[in-house]
């Protein structure tokens, strides 16, 4: 196969974007679906505007004797014979039809993904989880069939048109920018603008997702005891990470897949993040490469960026992988150890559940969804020894995240890493799993020498800038967030990120001032006490279904309508005299 000529961008579920003449089968929410649509080279993929700069791609035709007919695709739908059309680079003008018989038995994802887009357009489905460049990777040039036969792709399908005209409505009423004022605006009006594919993955949390709304009422047990007169005029939030500088104690946790978002995916990120002087998290699922996102960097010698790891099944690929980002000038390595399994996210299933229905039962043990698509690739059996073999194979400073118990906390410092973020994944892996935040404050009380052997971190449920002042009061040097930016992306795309820092450095810089502290080593734990009550749910709390109609929640002012996310009236206040838990007493 010939390599791919140079990218102008990226398409990942841009519904704008097409190619030259009508003959792109492209996609958006409708797996299976190919449709046509003609393409403006010209165009801004991001919103379907013109954008001048950009030079014309030169149009060229496919070899007549190497088209293949859609009819001829759809008859190699099975597991004996599997071809499935992926649309390759946006610079060729036709898609690739491949044939996939040879790689369904060691497909990451399993087998039912992949047989129940068999001799289909797969394009949709393949983008919003693959990175580009994948299958030219995965797949040997004999697996190259040809070219789809443009005259013969199936009509638009009308589930995708109203999908395109719903998404498209919904981006037109979006309220300017600067009229979004906090955190939880972002997730709200995202709901609104993302595909339904996009919104069940990024919002889906493990079965009845206590353990992810937890993640933001455990904040609310946590009050301040803010001091007076201390002169507030100068503030300084300004901070290190590992000893690298940071203007802000927040950092961009790993989260995968931000092209579901928006066509730039994670380099929206990297760019909002350079811009703002804050380090980000890059997911080993991210939807750019790791090459994109270092050549994305506002300043690639000073503009620091963290790898998450899933150790891989094959230890071979993942010592590839940490060499490649060593190259790159990533400085650090986020070992993700709370995922040998994916969790329960229904959320995510249940939309995937139709798109990838192939008629048959499911297969014992096998999960719908996105993130069922990135599982098995990944080594269910880590464990201590696991860290021991990592620290050979890099000297990069090693950050242990999804560490949930003190007990934890002390063996990794026990094994020399250099901090560990406390998290529960954002609630999608183990249901009520404790809240990042009452972690960090067992260890202030039972472990408190530990703050000085290993930097520690929290994530998961952080809304507001005081979320952060708590957590660093009890200790932590950091505060990740991986939704929220996801949210940013996903509605306002780069200018959303660097909106979603500059909304927090206002809320950090207002509550330090409040708080009575100039910098941020003068935020002290007698600053915040853990109050006598706490907050449960009256009954199961289950995500809201997918709404389809964008005038069903709006952001803008004087909207009456009600906001996404928590739905807060499912609770109810549970007063307990012993406010601090058993274990603590």
């Amino acid at each position: 196969m010939l390599p791919p000529p140079p990218l102008l961008w990226q398409v990942r579920n841009n519904p704008l974007i097409g190619l030259p003449n009508g003959i792109l089968a492209f996609q958006l929410v409708g797996v299976g679906f190919a449709f046509t649509q003609p393409l403006q080279l010209d165009a801004d993929p991001s919103r379907g505007q013109k954008k001048s700069g950009h030079a014309r791609a030169k149009t060229q035709t496919p070899q007549t004797e190497n088209l293949i007919s859609y009819d001829e695709v759809r008859k190699h739908n099975t597991r004996e014979s599997c071809w499935v059309v992926i649309q390759g680079q946006v610079c060729l003008i036709y898609h690739e039809c491949v044939d996939i018989t040879e790689f369904i038995p060691k497909h990451p994802g399993g087998v039912k993904p992949i047989l129940a887009n068999a001799g289909t357009d797969a394009t949709e489905i393949y983008e919003s989880i693959h990175a580009k460049g994948l299958i030219e990777k995965m797949l040997s040039p004999s697996q190259h069939i040809g070219a789809l036969d443009p005259s013969t792709a199936p009509a638009r399908n009308p589930e995708v048109e109203a999908e395109e005209e719903r998404i498209a409505n919904a981006r037109a009423k979006l309220p300017p920018l600067s009229q979004v004022l906090n955190l939880n605006e972002f997730e709200e009006l995202a709901q609104t603008v993302l595909s339904k594919t996009a919104w069940s993955y990024y919002r889906s949390a493990a079965d009845d997702e206590y353990a992810h709304v937890n993640n933001a009422l455990a904040f609310r047990r946590y009050w301040f005891r803010p001091r007076v007169l201390r002169g507030t005029k100068t503030i300084d939030t300004s901070c290190e990470i590992l000893g690298i500088p940071s203007t802000l104690p927040i950092f961009v946790s790993p989260a995968a897949m931000a092209g579901l978002g928006d066509p730039a995916g994670e380099v929206n990120i990297t760019k909002g993040a350079g811009k703002t002087g804050i380090i980000q998290g890059i997911s080993s699922n991210a939807s750019c490469t790791v090459d994109e996102i270092a050549d994305a960097r506002v300043d690639a010698e000073k503009q620091p960026l963290f790898f998450q790891l899933y150790v891989a099944s094959d230890r071979a690929k993942s010592v590839e992988t940490i060499k490649r980002v060593e190259k790159l000038g990533y400085r650090a390595i986020f070992f993700t150890v709370d995922a040998p399994v994916l969790g329960n996210r229904e959320l995510d299933q249940r939309n995937r559940a139709g798109l990838l229905d192939s008629g048959d039962d499911d297969e014992e043990g096998q999960k719908g969804g996105v993130a069922s698509t990135i599982d098995g690739y990944f080594d269910t059996d880590i464990d201590w020894s696991t860290l021991r073999w990592l620290k050979t194979v890099t000297k990069l400073p090693i950050i242990l995240k999804g560490v949930q118990t003190v007990e934890d906390v002390e063996l990794a410092a026990k094994h020399g890493v250099q901090g560990v973020v406390l998290s529960n994944h954002g609630g999608r892996q183990l249901d009520y799993a404790p809240a990042g935040i009452d972690v960090l404050y067992e260890l202030r009380q039972k472990r408190p020498d530990l703050f000085d052997k290993l930097e520690v971190y929290i994530d998961g449920g952080v809304r507001r800038g005081t979320d952060v002042l708590k957590a660093l009061c009890l200790g932590a040097k950091g505060v990740g967030l991986g939704r929220t930016f996801l949210f940013a992306n996903g509605t306002y795309g780069e200018r959303g990120v660097v909106k979603a820092v500059r909304i927090l450095r206002n809320e950090i810089e207002t509550g330090m001032r409040l708080l009575g502290a100039t910098s941020l080593d003068e935020l002290r734990p007698e600053m915040v006490e853990r109050v006598p009550f706490i907050e449960i749910p009256s009954g199961p709390y289950r995500s809201r279904p997918y709404h389809a109609d964008p005038e069903g929640y709006k952001c803008a002012p004087g909207s009456d309508k009600a906001s996404v996310g928590l739905d807060l009236t499912s609770f109810s206040a549970l007063v307990v005299l012993d406010a601090p838990p058993p274990s603590l007493s």
